[in-house]
């Protein structure tokens, strides 16, 4: 990550919380400690935030609370491939006519580009979902309304009457902070809040976790490997994740990157 980049990620995690530590700039960005530490020097002196012990503030308070985790612009280029591969797969389950659920996240944003030439009903909590399906396709579109978080474009609502309630779903496509054998994790208390909620309204849930999710690691977790009928993830998957997959009687769909099918 280049140092403007990494300025930005640091000026972005600052305002999504009181103080942001080093350590988890350094998570955030993927830098060295020392690296981050002269970064935060460098903003203190532009005057674009307040250096603390042990990390940064913002020069001014955030007026609505953050959600932990890396910027959408940030995840949206990681992974790419492996993300546009999976959801092909995501959008080939889909059926004219269906209502479907597209939570918020970089893979599930992929689904737009092939899901432009169906007609769908469509609830998401994703803005940039959203938005390209209202340009460039006849879906119909659905928000649930709520407080829009700028950093991950998404719209969360911590009310329980909100459009979510009225609303049914065949599938629930979705993404995950990370999975492991104690089911699906993620890195917010707002996001379980508001994904519980939409899992609540579908008969399946599709999961789409590229092949790097299944490292990952948080202390909350969002639903029981139970509740995931479909997971769709690239071909980096390992033999004993999928076995631990198949033994929860998930059903497995592995994508093929173009970097496979060139050396298959």
């Amino acid at each position: 990550m280049h140092e403007s980049e990494r300025h930005r990620v640091i000026l972005s995690a600052v305002q999504e919380r009181p103080v942001a530590t080093v350590t988890e700039l350094v998570a955030l960005t993927g830098a060295s400690e020392a690296t981050i530490r002269r970064d935060i020097a460098t903003l203190h002196v532009q005057n674009r935030l307040r250096r603390v012990r042990g990390g940064a503030e913002a020069l001014a308070p955030p007026p609505l609370p953050g959600l932990a985790g890396r910027p959408f612009s940030v995840n949206e280029a990681i992974n790419i491939e492996q993300k546009q591969a999976i959801a092909r797969e995501a959008a080939a389950l889909c059926k004219s006519g269906e209502p479907i659920i597209i939570n918020g996240g970089t893979t599930t944003f992929q689904m737009v580009h092939p899901l432009v030439s169906q007609q769908l009903t469509i609830m998401t909590n994703s803005f940039p979902i959203a938005e390209h399906l209202l340009k460039h396709s006849k879906n119909t579109v659905l928000l649930p309304g709520g407080a829009l978080y700028r950093e991950q474009n998404i719209i969360l609502s911590p009310f329980d009457n909100d459009m979510t309630r009225h609303f049914y779903a065949k599938r629930m496509f979705m993404g995950a902070h990370g999975i492991g054998s104690v089911g699906l994790m993620e890195s917010d208390p707002l996001l379980i809040q508001a994904e519980e909620k939409l899992i609540g309204r579908a008969d399946e849930l599709v999961v789409l976790v590229d092949s790097s999710k299944f490292a990952n690691r948080s202390s909350l977790v969002l639903c029981a490997l139970d509740r995931i009928h479909t997971l769709i993830t690239d071909d980096g998957i390992d033999d004993k994740t999928a076995r631990m997959l198949e033994t929860a009687d998930i059903t497995l769909i592995v994508a093929q990157t173009s970097a496979a099918k060139r050396t298959g």
